[in-house]
């Protein structure tokens, strides 16, 4: 069976699968061989010459971002708080008000002046009210959180720890010391303080902040824009795999992964085999990244590279040293854009999303490169003897757990997963740590990434 975007009768490099079992038996010969000493043989001349074309892939990824360094900046944009979740900071985040900006009760009790007990008035002090009457000494007034704090007030002594007695007398049941309980004016910040810098990325938490200091807007790097163009005659929208024909998986995956990696997907456009059409959609995109899934290799149906040929794309990457995914791309399509060709195998598509395109929207979204972090691996992990491999695994502990399922038309083991692991040549043992790649909804949560 054809996975999605898999061309039949495609040559072999096109194939993660035969490659792979290519490349195992290598490794059996090397072990079989005793003058080899266990090494795998080099391939004949003119075998795999793709693989030597090939960028190894921390170099691709490296690339990638420099690729997007390279492009002239955007001018920032002024986004309202409810649009800017995500985005970076433009401009540094400076108080425009004292915080708080007044002095404000920090409890619900009583706002007291002087030495106890104390006479209460009949009316108490409420949020949102202009500033109350002045207490004198020996007063008390029942006063609620988020309050003005009247003047001459000493101390908010809690509910909890006062009682009033049958004269309307309050008394503190424990010590209280001056200005308990009391949020002074400007506590947080004063008026012009830089409350956060530029590079800042947007979280729930800076946009609570943003609205207490007073902005309605904030001054951002502008989301980077993306458009997916789905390749391939074989696939459906809807309903049950029939007569040859599959159900597309990138289509209904890459927009919300994007939207997750910082972008916005201006469209998702099915092509189908049609290299004109094809031709079309690149030069009319007005998105900063293209996105191709599929046709990435020198199938009969395979247009990309023919299509980037005929309009003067510069390749930048043609084909990583990764397993899934090796027939991917990136291009320089316009001065200010780029392409990247996915392979058409979902687990390999996904690699190539993370390999190239995570890094291109990231540096253009002005993000931070995550740091990078590794577990120890609680299997042992098959590798490929050339390439690196990134294999879907879950986190559990402190150890990294490989799923099955993991083949390049699968995506049920990364449906599961935390994190890909990233397996260097020749495979990784049992216990050793290997570097891992969050996927974005264990890193940060479905609702606050996928925005």
């Amino acid at each position: 069976m054809t996975a999605p975007g898999t061309r039949a009768g495609a040559p072999a490099e096109d194939s993660d699968d035969l490659d792979v079992e290519e490349a195992l038996a290598l490794v059996r010969e090397a072990k079989d061989d005793p003058g080899g000493q266990g090494q795998v043989p080099a391939p004949a001349p003119g075998a795999h010459s793709e693989r030597h074309r090939a960028t190894p892939w921390p170099e691709a990824r490296e690339t990638a971002a420099r690729a997007a360094r390279a492009r002239v900046r955007p001018a920032p944009v002024t986004v309202p708080l409810a649009d800017a979740l995500g985005l970076t900071l433009a401009a540094p985040l400076n108080a425009l008000t004292d915080l708080p900006s007044f002095d404000t009760s920090a409890m619900d009790g009583w706002a007291v002046a002087g030495p106890g007990p104390w006479d209460v008035r009949d009316e108490g002090v409420l949020a949102g009210h202009a500033q109350p009457e002045p207490l004198s000494d020996g007063e008390a007034v029942r006063i609620a959180t988020g309050a003005r704090i009247p003047a001459d007030t000493t101390a908010v002594l809690r509910s909890e720890h006062g009682r009033v007695d049958a004269q309307d007398r309050l008394h503190a049941t424990r010590e209280m010391a001056h200005g308990q309980d009391i949020r002074p004016r400007a506590q947080e910040c004063r008026s012009g303080d830089q409350l956060l810098p530029i590079g800042t990325v947007v979280t729930p938490a800076v946009l609570g902040l943003a609205a207490a200091a007073g902005y309605d807007t904030v001054t951002a790097v502008p989301r980077p824009r993306a458009e997916v163009l789905v390749l391939g005659d074989e696939l459906l929208t809807e309903g049950l795999p029939r007569d040859g024909l599959i159900r597309d998986a990138l289509g209904p995956m890459l927009p919300p992964w994007l939207r997750a990696l910082g972008a916005e997907v201006l469209a998702v456009r099915r092509i189908g085999d049609d290299a004109k059409a094809l031709q079309r959609a690149v030069t009319g995109s007005r998105a900063d990244l293209v996105i191709t899934t599929g046709g990435t290799a020198g199938g009969p149906v395979d247009h990309v590279h023919p299509v980037l040929e005929r309009i003067g794309a510069e390749l930048l990457v043609d084909g990583v040293k990764v397993r899934p995914g090796h027939p991917m791309l990136l291009a320089r399509t316009k001065d200010n854009q780029h392409l990247v060709g996915l392979p058409g195998n979902p687990l390999a598509a996904v690699s190539g999303l993370l390999t190239l395109a995570e890094p291109l929207l990231r540096t253009l979204a002005a993000h931070p490169a995550p740091e990078p972090y590794a577990l120890p691996l609680r299997e042992a992990v098959q590798g490929h003897p050339y390439d690196t491999r990134l294999v879907p695994v879950m986190l559990r502990g402190d150890l990294a757990v490989p799923l099955h399922f993991n083949g390049p038309a699968m995506l049920r083991g990364v449906a599961a997963a935390d994190a890909l692991a990233v397996v260097p040549p020749g495979g990784a043992p049992q216990g050793e740590e290997a570097e891992l790649i969050a996927l974005p909804w264990a890193a940060a949560g479905i609702e606050v990434c996928f925005t």
